[in-house]
C-alpha cells in the first residue's frame, strides 16, 4: 500500500508530505488549495506523462516521492513488484519499503527512479499497476466511450473472457495474414511472376558457384600465402637444416652439424662424466633434444603441405573472380550472398502463383476464417453471460448509493460489416466486422427508475447519477483489480444529501479490504474517514500562494467538517452538525 508521499514544487505546493494508513483516508481543502496536485503526484508516480506546466513558478523542477509497502498485499501483487525490482536492479529500503521518485524539470524533461535505480517512466507504470489504481474525473469520462465499456466488461470477467480474447486475436491474425497473401498473389500475379523469375535466376547463379561460408576471406589468405610460396619454402628448409644439419634436400651443401647433432654430442659428454652436478644437466638436454625433434617433424609436415601444383594460384584467382561476381550482385561478402539466398528461397516459396499454390492458400484462408469465426462466437457468448452478471452487480451497488430503483444494463451487440469493411467475418451466417478484440461492441445503458426506458448512460444520467454509476462500477471492478490502493478524485462531484452519505458509507465498506484515498468536497463523505488530511493554502502577502498537507486531530476534524457545511466552522450549529455526521459515520463503521 501507499505509506507516504512527499511533494516538492508541484503547482501551488512548495513542500508537503503526508502519511497514509490502512482504511479510508480523505483529503479535503478549499477550492484552489492544491488537492488536485496530490492526485497529480500519484499520476506521476504511476508513470503518467509529465507536464512542465505543473512545475511551481520559479522552481527548476518538481519532485514527487512515494514510499510503498508490500507486507499486506496479495501474492500476485507482491510477485509482480518483485519481478519489476529484479528486472531493474532496484532494492527495497532498510525497512522493506520501496521508494519511487519522479522528477519533472521546468524544461519538460522527466526522470524516474525506483528502489534507488534510474528507470524509464514506463517501469513506474508496471510497478504501480500492482499497488495503485487512480480513479479521477477524466476516468469517468473515458468510461462513457464504447471501447472503454468493452474493456470494463472484459476486466470484470478477465478469467473467462481474457483467454478467449487472446485466442481470437491469434486466429484473426493467422486468417488475415493468409487472406492478404492470397489477395497479393491474385491481384499481382504478373509482377509476382516476374519477381519469381528474377529470384530463380539469382538462386541458380549462386547454386552453380556453390560458395561456402567465409570462403572469400579464406581465399584471400591462401592467395597471399601462395604468392610468398618460395620464401616460405626457403625459410622452412633453412630452419630444418639448422636443426638437422646438411642434407640432400638443401639448396646449398654445408659440412656444419645441425643443432640436433650438437645437442647429442653435448649429452654424450655429460653422460661420460662422473660429476653429479654435471650429470644433473642430462635430463634437461634430453628435453631440448625432444623439442628440437618435434619442431623438425613439424617443419617436415609444413613443407609437405605446401602446394606443389604450379597452377594452384591460378585456380584460386579464378575461384576468387567467380565469388566476386556474386558479391557485386547480391551482397558485400559471401556470407551476405548466402543470407540473400536464404531470404530469396523463402520469398520464392510465398509468391508461387501456380493454380495448385493458389488453391492451397485459398483453403488456408477458408479454414482460418472458420476458426476465427468460431472463436468470435465463443467470445461473444462469454461476454453476454458476463454482461448479465456485471449489470446485476452494479445495479446492486446503485441500490446502496440512493439509486435503488435504477438498473444498469450491459448490452453486447454484434457489429455488422459495413460497405467499406475490407475484411468481414462470417459468423453463423452473418457478416460481421472483425475488430481486433472481437466482433461485438458493448454499451452501458441506465434505467433511472422502474418503468423508465433504458438509455446510454451518457444520455440518461445526470452529473450526480453518472458519478454514482461510475463509483458503483469501479467498486465492482475493484474485486478484479491488481492494485491494493484505490484513489478517487472527487468521484462524488454533483452529489449531495442522502446520496452523499451513501457514497461515504460505500467507500468506508470498500476500505475494509482496500486502502482507499478520496479527494472530496462533501462533509458527508469526509465523515466516514479513518484518517482526515487537509490541504491548507496560505499567502505570504506578496502574492505568492503556498499549500501544505497535514493530518487533522479529532477537534480539527469537527472544525473542517463544519467549514465544509456551507462555511459554518465558527458557529455552534455548524459544529453540532459536524459532530452529528461523525457520530453517524462512527456508528456505521462499528456496525
Amino acid at each position: 500500500m501507499l505509506a507516504e508521499i512527499r511533494i516538492d514544487s508541484l503547482g501551488v505546493i512548495s513542500k508537503a508530505s503526508a502519511q497514509f494508513h490502512e482504511g479510508l483516508t480523505v483529503l479535503t481543502g478549499e477550492t484552489g488549495a492544491g488537492k488536485t496536485m496530490v492526485v497529480t503526484s500519484l499520476h506521476l508516480l504511476s508513470g503518467a506523462r509529465a507536464d512542465a506546466g505543473r512545475v511551481r513558478l520559479g522552481a527548476s523542477r518538481a519532485v514527487v516521492e512515494g514510499r510503498f509497502t508490500v507486507d499486506d498485499v496479495h501474492a500476485g501483487a507482491a510477485a509482480e513488484v518483485e519481478r519489476v525490482l529484479e528486472a531493474t536492479g532496484g532494492e527495497p529500503d532498510e525497512d522493506g519499503s520501496i521508494i519511487a521518485v519522479r522528477t519533472v524539470g521546468s524544461d519538460g524533461r522527466s526522470r524516474a527512479h525506483l528502489g534507488g535505480r534510474s528507470v524509464p517512466a514506463g517501469v513506474l507504470a508496471d510497478f504501480s499497476d500492482a499497488l495503485l489504481t487512480v480513479h479521477g474525473q477524466n476516468d469517468q469520462l473515458r468510461l462513457l466511450r464504447p471501447e472503454q465499456q468493452r474493456r470494463a466488461l472484459d476486466q470484470f470477467a478477465t478469467d473467462t473472457v481474457g483467454p478467449l480474447v487472446a485466442k481470437y486475436a491469434k486466429l484473426r491474425k493467422t486468417w488475415l495474414d493468409a487472406r492478404n497473401e492470397l489477395i497479393e498473389r491474385t491481384e499481382k500475379s504478373r509482377e509476382l511472376a516476374q519477381e519469381a523469375d528474377r529470384l530463380k535466376f539469382g538462386l541458380n547463379e549462386i547454386e552453380n558457384v556453390a560458395p561456402q561460408p567465409g570462403e572469400d576471406l579464406a581465399i584471400v589468405v591462401e592467395v597471399r600465402r601462395l604468392g610468398d610460396l618460395d620464401s616460405l619454402r626457403e625459410a622452412a628448409v633453412g630452419a630444418q637444416g639448422a636443426l638437422l644439419g646438411a642434407s640432400a634436400d638443401m639448396q646449398a651443401a654445408s659440412d656444419a652439424d645441425g643443432a640436433l647433432d650438437l645437442l647429442g654430442t653435448a649429452r654424450s659428454r655429460i653422460e661420460s662424466s662422473d660429476d653429479p652436478a654435471l650429470s644433473a644437466l642430462g635430463p634437461r638436454l634430453d628435453e631440448a633434444i625432444s623439442v628440437v625433434t618435434d619442431v623438425s617433424a613439424e617443419l617436415t609436415s609444413y613443407l609437405s603441405d605446401l602446394p606443389s601444383d604450379p597452377n594452384a594460384l591460378d585456380s584460386l584467382l579464378t575461384r576468387q573472380a567467380e565469388l566476386k561476381q556474386l558479391t557485386r550482385k547480391y551482397a558485400a561478402d559471401v556470407d551476405g550472398v548466402l543470407a540473400w539466398m536464404d531470404k530469396a528461397s523463402e520469398r520464392l516459396s510465398k509468391i508461387d502463383v501456380s493454380a495448385d499454390a493458389l488453391a492451397e492458400l485459398t483453403k488456408r484462408v477458408d479454414e482460418g476464417a472458420l476458426a476465427a469465426a468460431a472463436a468470435a462466437a465463443k467470445l461473444t457468448a462469454a461476454r453476454v453471460k458476463a454482461a448479465a452478471k456485471l449489470a446485476k452487480a452494479v445495479s446492486t451497488e446503485l441500490g446502496g448509493l440512493a439509486m435503488g430503483k435504477a438498473r444498469l444494463e450491459v448490452e453486447v451487440r454484434e457489429i455488422p460489416a459495413g460497405p467499406q469493411d475490407s475484411a468481414p467475418l462470417t459468423v453463423d451466417g452473418r457478416e460481421l466486422h472483425a475488430g481486433s478484440s472481437g466482433t461485438d461492441e458493448v454499451e452501458f445503458r441506465l434505467s433511472a427508475h422502474s418503468g423508465a426506458q433504458s438509455l446510454p448512460i451518457n444520455k440518461s444520467a445526470s452529473g450526480g447519477e453518472l458519478s454514482r454509476v461510475m463509483l458503483a462500477l469501479e467498486v465492482v471492478l475493484a474485486a478484479n483489480e491488481q492494485g491494493v490502493t484505490m484513489v478517487f478524485d472527487e468521484v462524488d462531484a454533483g452529489v449531495g444529501g442522502r446520496a452523499a452519505v451513501e457514497i461515504g458509507r460505500r467507500l468506508a465498506r470498500l476500505a475494509r479490504t482496500h486502502q482507499v484515498i478520496v479527494v472530496t468536497h462533501l462533509p458527508q463523505v469526509a465523515a466516514f474517514a479513518n484518517t482526515h488530511l487537509v490541504v491548507d493554502k496560505s499567502d505570504n502577502g506578496r502574492g505568492i500562494v503556498n499549500s501544505g498537507v497535514r493530518t487533522l486531530t479529532d477537534e480539527e476534524r469537527v472544525k473542517e467538517l463544519a467549514r465544509m457545511l456551507a462555511g459554518l466552522d465558527d458557529t455552534e450549529t455548524g459544529r453540532a452538525h459536524a459532530e452529528e455526521l461523525l457520530a453517524l459515520a462512527s456508528a456505521d463503521r462499528s456496525a
